[in-house]
């Protein structure tokens, strides 16, 4: 994903004074173009037009997720269907080199949250096709955008190039990754179909004019490749483009022979700005400015489908964002205008970053943004549907179904195309089967204001002005309609349709066609046909019907709700929006391709998961927001219907489908936080100058070399991530002997974070850091009688927020200068503490894994994870306070009951009064998920899902706090349940594995 980096975009505003683009384009037609593959398969082909799998052109629509970012495989099977619900083919994800590699040469794929097969199963049994993308760098927002954080220190190389220490920490990761996916690939009994080099990687070039090849990128990169086809890997390898100016990696461009170059290269995009502060983005605005792409594919990449491994799906709400600035310029209207703008620019190939966001827990973000990493996404970061999810459902079921649209040319893109010069239409057409698609919006898509036009098309017929007999097309706020011309279906076809196409599916021989229009709207369709054809509607109002010489012409106006229309040769079923957005086509069986005769159609509930035939039985299960009746349309056959396992009492309609009742969720409340029994104990011992140091816990500094670039520091170097630790927070205690005067101490910890330093056990300063530094320093000057004319002993400790991405993921984590001021002697010893178990390159909580804890004396002693004996601690919650500038940790234990069958959305709530400086962690049952620093960022919601939450058992929450004042601090924790719905989803799963208790072993990390 692209961010902190110059956005490039060329934007088009697609006023009149720009429209003169050509009314009729240079066609593609005309070319034969060669059908390609990679020559170990051809289960997957390609040429200049679509994917073709499995012999079957396919018009790629799909989401991303990141499963590290969701460390509950159960409900990696809940994302992979409501991708599947939403009318999407394909299911793409990153891997995080970090996650399954936190050590050199120590891999994992295996516990919990890291074992990628069960992805990898999920979507092959949702009917999914799947990108897979794993690097092995990422960017992604992560902490060091997914570099192990061991790679950080220097020691191997600028990175991202063929430096052999760096293939060499890198080879481990991919050749694991590569030999998990093969067998999933979809000529292997998989659904897997390309496989992602590198990311976002434009180094191909020295000078991209002059084709000069910058060698070492281009060495990494056959190195990719390689690896991947010596593990296993037969689909074709992809990579994507960070923005219109870059061409790496594409063969239509490498005409010197360079080489490095993936089977298909892709463009990634964001029009409206990664991140929800555009400041970080140059020449772009929430104005609904559209994008040209489609010279860029037809000059870079013109043998290969145009594809966008990553379109806007949402964007990243940084540290002081507020989150209503992120939701509303991505709701319905950007994903209406937008995704059918791809469609304009003969995109066959966009998948969203993101479809489903999740959590940065632990300390796996980048320093820039907070613990969410809900991307304004349309499924939320607590898994609940937006109104975006259902917008986007309603043209992610058309392209499924648009077979001419997967080879079509754009031959003509102006306002000649409408009776109103304030809209514009672009038309895609199929020279093969005269099939064509007219993408009208308005002229200047900035505007949302009312419009209404007839449309010229060519048809098979002739040529037309659409519609014909009463009303117009409308276009009432900032959206785009596409408006099918000879479209078939089933054996049937459509002269035209002013409303949009839904979807499709044959029961019975006989087809059954989805139109939709805005609640309101008309529309108007013309079924191909000889002599006159019968014709019903219900209800009736507004349908009128026309016989023609050719057919039926069907006009209705005023849609709301559903009407249906049957005929001789097909049914249709007209919709308005509200009603589109509750209707499912659920597939009956696994098959990503999605056949027609093997699709139903169901409306009513919030959503629809799975859909299979057993007998006269349809299973189905989904989901209820509410009380709701559901109707079905399939088969005659089916006589009963269950729902989650239930039977339905179902009756039969005029219409030839199933109705039943539905209920909606039971009452749920959560107890009452604020009434639990909570236990608190002190955790900085370290500060105290008779604490003694463990080797177990305590490196020695010593060193004065460093393989880093950044070598002006004081010596001995006191750089993190060279002495093992990496992630949380670090105490470093330094020894002194005599008196001084003062203190100079810098320090570097990424944005956000914060400081406190103590000299002989009492306090003395503290950095509460803010969201705009990522360095801070201080001269202390050392109260009288402060200093001992002994051994001194100071403090500090620190968070660190991590790093940042690319080229600056090298940059030191630290301390850079400390000085002692008034003593010749200097400091006579350095030790630093942190993660349990680095200290001796060891990983103690596989499970969680990496990103989860740090260095606090609380974390080491496993306070934080269930089963911890907290039975002799005193009484205290956080939001009775402490005094004192000191970290102190809170403990209570919860029992939730979710009724069965449900699935809630859990969010935890802190705060705190005043200005306290102060930052909090919260632990849930071990898991840390979510940073609280409310005068560093604006984040005060966490959502926490069944899996870490076990809905049907005891709770163990925690609460680290720690104060940056003498006057201590007070934080208040909170919970309520956002959304909640009756559920086919098994939210009360075993999941015992996912929450691994404390063990006697973390005695020895005090």
């Amino acid at each position: 994903m692209v961010s902190h980096s110059t956005n490039t975009a060329r934007m088009l505003s697609l006023t009149a004074a720009l429209l003169p683009l050509l009314a009729q384009l240079p066609s593609a037609a005309a070319q034969e173009w060669p059908i390609l593959d990679t020559g170990l398969t051809d289960a997957v082909q390609w040429d200049h037009y679509s994917f073709i799998v499995e012999g079957k052109r396919i018009y790629v629509f799909g989401g991303e997720m990141h499963p590290f970012r969701l460390p509950v495989p159960e409900l990696w099977q809940d994302i992979a269907q409501k991708t599947k619900a939403l009318g999407f083919n394909t299911f793409s994800f990153y891997t995080n080199w970090f996650f399954h590699n936190p050590h050199p040469n120590e891999t994992d794929f295996e516990n919990a949250a890291h074992d990628i097969s069960r992805l990898l199963e999920f979507t092959k049994e949702a009917g999914l096709f799947t990108a897979v993308r794993p690097g092995p760098y990422v960017n992604a927002e992560l902490n060091a955008g997914g570099f192990p954080l061991w790679v950080t220190t220097g020691a191997y190389g600028e990175l991202r190039d063929d430096n052999s220490s760096y293939t060499a920490a890198w080879t481990p990761y991919q050749d694991r990754m590569a030999q998990i996916v093969a067998p999933f690939q979809i000529h292997k009994n998989g659904t897997v179909i390309s496989y992602q080099l590198e990311n976002e990687y434009g180094e191909q070039w020295l000078n991209s004019r002059t084709k000069t090849p910058n060698e070492p990128a281009i060495n990494y990169m056959i190195e990719l490749h390689e690896n991947a086809r010596r593990n296993g890997i037969e689909v074709p390898t992809t990579h994507n483009s960070p923005n219109l100016n870059d061409f790496s990696w594409s063969k239509d461009q490498d005409t010197v022979g360079a080489g490095g170059n993936v089977d298909i290269l892709g463009l990634d995009n964001y029009p409206l700005c990664w991140s929800c502060d555009q400041s970080e983005c140059t020449g772009v605005s929430n104005d609904y400015n559209l994008v040209e792409y489609y010279s860029w594919f037809q000059r870079n990449t013109p043998s290969v489908p145009s594809l966008m491994p990553e379109f806007q799906g949402g964007r990243y709400n940084p540290l002081d964002g507020d989150a209503g600035q992120c939701l509303e310029p991505m709701g319905p209207e950007f994903r209406n205008l937008f995704y059918r703008h791809n469609i304009d620019q003969k995109v066959t190939a966009q998948i969203l970053y993101t479809l489903f966001g999740g959590t940065n827990w632990g300390w796996m973000a980048a320093p820039f943004i907070a613990t969410s990493y809900d991307y304004a996404a349309p499924i939320a970061e607590d898994r609940t549907l937006r109104d975006s999810w259902y917008e986007t459902k309603s043209l992610a079921l058309f392209t499924r179904v648009a077979e001419d649209l997967r080879e079509a040319d754009r031959v003509g893109n102006s306002t000649s195309y409408s009776t109103n010069p304030a809209v514009v239409a672009t038309e895609l057409r199929n020279s093969k089967t005269g099939g064509a698609f007219y993408n009208a919006r308005h002229a200047n898509s900035v505007t949302g204001e009312p419009v209404s036009f007839k449309l010229h098309v060519e048809t098979s017929l002739g040529n037309l002005t659409i519609p014909q007999k009463e009303g117009e097309i409308e276009l009432n706020a900032r959206e785009a309609k596409i408006v099918p011309t000879d479209f078939r279906f089933s054996g049937q076809k459509l002269i035209y349709s002013t409303a949009e196409v839904f979807t499709y599916v044959e029961l019975d021989g006989k087809p059954t066609l989805a139109l939709w229009v805005p609640d309101g709207e008309g529309g108007e369709f013309f079924l191909e046909g000889k002599g006159n054809i019968s014709a019903t509607a219900s209800p009736s109002d507004g349908v009128k019907f026309h016989q023609d010489s050719h057919g039926l012409i069907v006009n209705f106006a005023n849609q709301t709700g559903t009407t249906i229309v049957d005929t001789d040769a097909a049914r249709f079923i007209l919709l308005g929006r509200t009603d589109a957005w509750k209707t499912f086509a659920p597939v009956l069986t696994p098959d990503p391709h999605a056949p027609v005769d093997e699709t139903i159609l169901v409306q009513g509930p919030h959503l629809v998961r799975t859909a299979s035939v057993e007998g006269d039985t349809l299973a189905l299960t989904g989901d209820t927001s509410e009380e709701t009746t559901i109707q079905v349309f399939a088969s005659a056959s089916v006589k009963t219907i269950t729902w989650n396992g239930e039977p339905l009492e179902t009756t039969a309609t005029s219409h030839g489908s199933l109705t039943a009742a539905l209920s909606g969720p039971a009452d749920f409340t959560l107890p009452s936080l604020s009434e639990l029994d909570w236990k608190a104990s002190s955790s900085l011992p370290e500060i105290a100058t008779n604490y003694t140091l463990s080797p177990k816990v305590w490196k020695l500094a010593n060193s004065s070399t460093t393989p880093s670039q950044f070598t002006d520091a004081t010596k001995p170097y006191l750089y993190i991530d060279a002495l093992g630790f990496h992630v949380g927070h670090h105490i470093y205690r330094a020894t002194f002997t005599g008196p001084a005067s003062a203190i100079f101490l810098a320090l570097q910890g990424g944005t956000g974070f914060g400081w406190s330093a103590y000299l002989n056990g009492r306090f003395l300063h503290a950095e509460p850091g803010s969201s705009e530094l990522e360095a801070t320093n201080a001269t202390i000057p050392l109260p009288t009688n402060s200093t001992l004319l002994g051994e001194n002993t100071l403090v500090i400790l620190m968070d660190n927020s991590g790093h940042e991405q690319r080229a600056e993921a090298l940059e030191i984590r630290g301390i850079t200068n400390a000085t002692l001021i008034g003593n010749e002697g200097g400091f006579a010893s350095w030790h630093v503490a942190g993660t349990a178990g680095e200290a001796e390159g060891k990983t103690l909580d596989p499970v969680r894994g990496v990103y989860n804890e740090g260095g606090l004396l609380g974390e080491r002693l496993g306070w934080h994870l269930p089963g911890f004996d907290d039975g002799a601690w005193e009484a205290g919650s956080p939001s009775d306070g402490f005094s004192g500038a000191s970290v102190r940790f809170y403990r209570a234990k919860v029992e939730l009951d979710v009724p069965e069958g449900h699935d809630a959305a859990v969010h935890f709530t802190m705060s705190a009064t005043g200005s306290q400086q102060v930052r909090a962690l919260l632990f849930v049952n071990g898991y840390q998920f979510g940073r609280f620093r409310p005068h560093v960022s604006t984040a005060t919601d966490f959502p926490v899902p069944p899996g870490v939450l076990d809905f049907a058992g005891v709770n163990e929450i925690v609460v680290a706090v720690w104060a940056q004042q003498e006057e201590g601090a007070q934080v208040e924790l909170g919970w309520e349940v956002q959304g909640l719905v009756r559920s086919g989803l098994d939210t009360r799963f075993d999941g015992e594995y996912l929450r691994p208790g404390w063990r006697e072993e973390r005695l020895g990390y005090a």
